[in-house]
């Protein structure tokens, strides 16, 4: 018994770590607080358009997606800052890699919020 309950603290307190992430990641990163807010602004336009439940996980996952590929190049950052504080061309080309990953799934999921909402959107006109 008191191993599945070292088991159950030990699983409470890597939430807790993860959580801390969260926090340092909308905090640290100006990249973080633009996609956070389009995250907002997204699921709000959701509300508003009422979208179905279909369209609601095309959109959710589209967030997700962006925001975990924003935190790994968040951390790839800093880490690469870590191992190689001074200019590198290596640790730039990886950088700009990394960074091109957050790209190809914004403009996805920017392709995926048009199909969604632009003809909402153009309806009101």
């Amino acid at each position: 018994l008191s191993l599945s309950m070292q088991f159950l603290k030990e699983r409470i307190r890597s939430f807790g770590h993860a959580f801390r992430g969260v926090r340092l990641f909308f905090k640290s990163g100006p990249h973080a607080k633009i996609h956070g807010v389009a995250s907002v602004l997204v699921l709000i336009a959701g509300l508003y358009f009422r979208v179905s439940a279909l369209e609601w996980s095309l959109l959710i996952i589209a967030i997700v997606l962006v925001l975990a590929a924003e935190a790994v190049n968040t951390a790839l950052e800093e880490l690469s800052d870590i191992v190689q504080p001074d200019f590198d061309k290596r640790i730039g080309q990886i950088k700009d890699i990394s960074a091109a990953a957050v790209l190809f799934l914004a403009f996805g999921s920017l392709i995926i919020g048009g199909f969604v909402f632009l003809p909402r959107i153009l309806a009101l006109f």
